[in-house]
């Protein structure tokens, strides 16, 4: 299983929000790039990179820290959400060397656009589903659409996106456990790989995942839970690699 450190950006910041709420934001680092730095010296094979304004503002705000940590650590995997909503966009990433591109809102309000997007960009493509008691979350989680989430990502899986990344967005940055259960659940209904989010604070979330790896689970993205120093990414890393 695959432990993947995320760097949530905002204002050239490394931040991260509870409940996605943008008022509820601590600041980590002012450089962005350095803390990428710390996560790849701990053995990162990704980084999930989040650009908290362009979710709020439906385009890219933090390209510039972006393409710095793509350049800085050209050997490391890089995943990019947060206001990717149009071909320009994700032609710009992919051609900025991003491996890959999350699509979040505009997948659920312009289902089409997925199916579009993985034609031009095969391999390329992610979506997330951010979801409270089973129905989807869209605009930075601001509105629960009445979408179903396990609906939404077999459709996702027909059109050939690479994984889904799911978040219980009721847990994300509260530091409360994962939803196993749910995140089971999701994994054993499609056939692509599931990379769990929200939630994860210590050990025994990693161990709770890889008890679920064959379910379809391929990953985990840790955000708060590293910065606070409930869990050290280098220990976790190892634990979950060797399921």
């Amino acid at each position: 299983m695959l432990l993947i450190p995320a760097i949530d950006l905002k204002d050239g910041k490394c931040v991260r929000l509870r409940q996605g709420r943008m008022d509820d934001n601590t600041v980590f680092s002012d450089d962005p790039v350095a803390v990428a730095g710390r996560w790849v010296a701990a053995g990162a094979q990704r980084l999930h990179l989040v650009d908290l304004d362009g979710a709020f503002a439906g385009a890219p705000r933090n390209w510039d820290v972006i393409a710095s940590i793509r350049e800085t650590y050209p050997d490391v995997q890089i995943q990019v959400g947060g206001g990717i909503r149009d071909l320009e966009t994700i032609e710009g990433y992919i051609d900025a060397g991003v491996d890959f591109v999350i699509i979040g809102t505009k997948a659920v309000s312009t289902p089409h656009f997925v199916s579009d997007i993985t034609l031009e960009f095969p391999n390329h493509v992610i979506v997330g589903l951010d979801a409270k008691d089973g129905k989807v979350a869209i605009d930075g989680w601001s509105k629960l659409s009445h979408h179903d989430v396990i609906d939404l990502a077999k459709k996702f899986e027909g059109d050939g996106v690479d994984a889904i990344i799911y978040t219980d967005i009721s847990r994300d940055g509260m530091m409360g456990g994962v939803n196993i259960e749910a995140t089971s659940r999701l994994a054993r209904s499609i056939r692509i790989p599931v990379i769990a989010s929200g939630g994860i604070t210590n050990l025994d979330d990693i161990k709770a995942l890889g008890e679920i790896v064959a379910d379809g689970v391929m990953g985990a993205i840790t955000g708060r839970a590293i910065y606070e120093g409930t869990l050290n990414f280098d220990e976790a890393r190892k634990l979950a690699e060797t399921y």
